[in-house]
């Protein structure tokens, strides 16, 4: 898939899958679970204030038996109730709504309904679609861990290599992102990048072709390849980019979107089910395309 409307179309083509929006009450939330409802992506239920969620839905005229609806007054322990539901295997996704972010991930981390295995990972993936790049980019991590450390990276390595393979792309092409393409001491995302590499050459980590440490133009721009002499079926053409830090990755992010017109969709992966992480300052598209990624890798 070269867009991200392909996955909107794909989505299409498979069975419904359940969304559990996480207190489901305010408008941004309801409205784009509606639109996805509409376009045949997924079934919902709603948990939250069912008072909310009637008044909210009057005022969108849309009808509230369009979703099922479970009604807990507190936020938190809506949370929690849609964790429940995702645990017990009534629904495929989750999705944030009128909650803060510290406590939505609270709940998907809580130890009795928690989705997260024993020593599991989180890692927040974005696919991004620019127009000034070929092909989708699977990018990690630009908004959940601050500085991964090694067994971090080669966990992220493999969500990224399975999220691209849900992509269709046969055998993605990783680049593990430094500020230059040379080991060294005084770099020590460098070192990572290469240990990262090898265990790709070595069939430590499966699925797809790793390069690194690899600058980002060297990454995705065949001209500075060429211009350094760089040899890597990777460089130039790269699917995935796994970022050294959060700096890097949200920078990174937030450039696409705000400076290049690129448009993402993202989910939290490592979790028993994808989860949607999504703010009030996201576009109706994002929103859309973030909920049909997660139903695609769900």
């Amino acid at each position: 898939m070269k867009t991200l409307n392909e996955i909107l179309e794909k989505v299409k083509q498979l069975p419904n899958k359940r969304l559990i929006a996480a207190n489901g009450v305010d408008e941004h939330t309801i409205e784009a679970i509606y639109e996805a409802k509409k376009m045949g992506l997924i079934d919902a239920t709603l948990v939250g204030d069912s008072d909310i969620i009637n008044q909210t839905c009057k005022k969108l005229n849309i009808d509230v038996n369009n979703f099922e609806v479970i009604d807990i007054k507190d936020e938190q322990k809506a949370a929690l109730e849609a964790v429940k539901i995702i645990y017990e295997g009534k629904g495929d996704l989750l999705m944030k709504g009128l909650i803060g972010t510290d406590k939505y991930m609270r709940a998907i981390l809580n130890k009795e309904y928690g989705l997260v295995p024993p020593k599991g990972l989180l890692t927040h993936i974005t696919v991004i679609e620019t127009p000034n790049y070929h092909k989708l980019l699977t990018v990690s991590d630009v908004a959940i861990l601050p500085l991964p450390d090694l067994k971090q990276k080669i966990a992220i390595t493999n969500l990224l290599i399975k999220t691209a393979k849900r992509l269709e792309i046969e055998t993605p092409k990783v680049a593990i992102i430094t500020a230059a393409e040379l080991v060294t001491e005084a770099m020590p995302s460098t070192i990572d990048a290469a240990i990262i590499s090898k265990m790709g050459d070595r069939g430590q980590i499966k699925g797809g072709l790793i390069e690194g440490p690899l600058s980002l133009d060297l990454s995705i721009d065949p001209e500075s390849v060429k211009i350094k002499g760089m040899k890597s079926e990777v460089a130039g053409d790269a699917d995935c980019l796994l970022f050294p830090n959060i700096e890097a990755g949200n920078v990174f992010y937030k450039t696409n979107t705000k400076l290049a017109d690129a448009e993402l969709g993202a989910f939290v992966a490592g979790a028993k089910v994808p989860c949607i992480l999504s703010s009030r300052g996201d576009s109706a598209k994002t929103k859309m395309y973030s909920i049909a990624l997660s139903a695609l890798m769900a």
